[in-house]
């Protein structure tokens, strides 16, 4: 049942068949188990933690404020989104050179959602016999409650994980009692419905079908590999030919390899594939197969790694590079990039300026002689208290700054708006120049920004 059906004779495409996996134990997946517990604890758990008061990771939109634990980040501060997608990349390119497709086999959403349907399947229908039993069966009372069983664990799962996703940017206790007294949003209730949806959908359905072609990294991973990558792979050498034995048997004297050929390796792989016919791309690097392989080595007294991680040179009995030119320049670029980034993140400024030039007049004449321009300047304060700024004004000399009071309160988190009007004599200037308007904290900590704009005067 893990095999996808030939097309027929005159047909494009071939029927899927469900593939049943089969439950495995071993070191790999334990790791994998690992994983799923940590990254999806990770993801339910954390919009519940509270940080001073507030929920601990938050992307509240209407307010345009990220939250993330101590440090809150501004949509001027989107490139450092743009930074960590660079660097994702780039890992991810990194560790499919150095050891293929892992984030697959252990990191991917689609892997660990799937795992836990998995989970959840066979907790209600059993094992992989008897859940291919039971798809063959005829309905009945008990196939109906077990099916029935199944699909309320997986329907109420997917829900539980859309609404987490929406409380990462709705507060997920006012959305708790949205959702308890019926009254969510449209956006709320699409969202919730969406992503609840999706992951019903590709977890519980279409699982493999994801991987083998839907999933780009799947058509272009051969690019990033080369013979010193570390792959999931069968050594042909030791194991061809294949054939059933007894448990005791020297299989040289039957003229035989060590594969027994018990196709465990392809009842345990979740895509289906047979890791023994080589590399495919179908193949997500989860281990299961090297998991089942071991532990038939196990039972029948031969040495394990007939399935293992290796690399093509070690197959050929070469030496293996773990350090070579590609490797070593991907670490070197993630070092930099993700020193950088601390390093900015760090010591990115607290306050932000951005000045806006008055649309009603280019300038005005005053009776007393001076040349006034009227501007709007938006003060931003990042930081977690408030602070009082002052306005300055610099590039051309003479500059006055008026802007109706000594200084300008800005709260935490907050953008004040603040009408100034900036004045020089006439005669000064004629036409126009730059000037850099400054706002400076006047408190114990020294915070400043800097915007420019342009200020216009008569041309004679």
């Amino acid at each position: 049942m893990n095999d996808v059906q030939a097309p027929a004779e005159g047909e494009l495409y071939a029927a899927r068949q469900k593939i049943y996996p089969r439950e495995i134990e071993g070191r790999f997946q334990r790791l994998r188990v690992f994983a799923v517990w940590a990254l999806l604890g990770l993801y339910y758990v954390l919009p519940w933690v509270t940080w001073n008061g507030r929920q601990a990771v938050l992307f509240d939109l209407p307010a345009r404020k990220f939250h993330i634990f101590a440090m809150t980040l501004w949509p001027q501060d989107f490139y450092f989104l743009t930074w960590l997608l660079v660097m994702a990349a780039l890992s991810l390119f990194f560790f499919t050179a150095l050891a293929g497709r892992l984030f697959c086999g252990y990191a991917c959403p689609q892997t660990v959602w799937t795992e836990v349907f998995l989970w959840m399947e066979r907790w209600v229908e059993g094992s992989r016999s008897q859940q291919m039993k039971l798809a063959r069966a005829p309905w009945t009372g008990e196939k109906l409650a077990r099916k029935a069983a199944k699909q309320f664990l997986w329907i109420t799962f997917a829900l539980w994980t859309g609404f987490t996703f929406v409380g990462y940017f709705t507060p997920v206790t006012e959305l708790a009692g949205k959702v308890v007294s019926l009254s969510t949003g449209p956006w709320e209730t699409f969202w919730v419905l969406f992503y609840g949806g999706a992951t019903y959908f590709n977890a519980g359905f279409m699982r493999e079908q994801v991987c083998k072609y839907m999933c780009p990294y799947a058509r272009f991973q051969s690019a990033m590999f080369d013979k010193d990558t570390l792959i999931i792979t069968y050594d042909d050498r030791r194991g061809e030919p294949r054939g059933a034995r007894r448990k005791g048997v020297d299989p040289k004297a039957k003229g035989l390899g060590d594969c027994g050929d018990c196709t465990l390796c392809v009842q345990v792989c979740p895509t289906g594939i047979d890791i023994r016919k080589g590399l495919q791309y179908e193949c997500i690097a989860c281990a299961a197969c090297i998991d089942a392989c071991d532990e038939v080595m196990d039972k029948v007294g031969y040495p394990r790694g007939l399935i293992r991680y290796d690399t093509q040179n070690g197959l050929e009995g070469k030496p293996k590079r773990v350090l070579r030119p590609r490797t070593v320049v991907y670490a070197t670029l993630l070092t930099l990039l993700a020193a950088g980034f601390v390093y900015t993140i760090t010591h990115r400024n607290f306050v932000g300026v951005d000045v806006l030039r008055d649309r009603n007049a280019l300038f005005r004449e005053r009776s007393d002689g001076l040349i006034e321009n009227v501007y709007n300047v938006k003060i931003l304060n990042k930081d977690a208290a408030a602070h009082e700024f002052v306005i300055t004004a610099t590039g051309i000399d003479g500059l006055q700054v008026d802007y109706g009071t000594p200084t300008v309160k800005v709260g935490p988190g907050e953008v004040q708006s603040v009408p100034v009007k900036i004045r020089m004599p006439r005669g000064e200037l004629h036409g126009g120049a730059d000037i850099q308007v400054t706002i400076r904290t006047n408190d114990a900590r020294a915070l400043e920004a800097t915007g420019k704009a342009r200020f216009l005067a008569p041309t004679n």
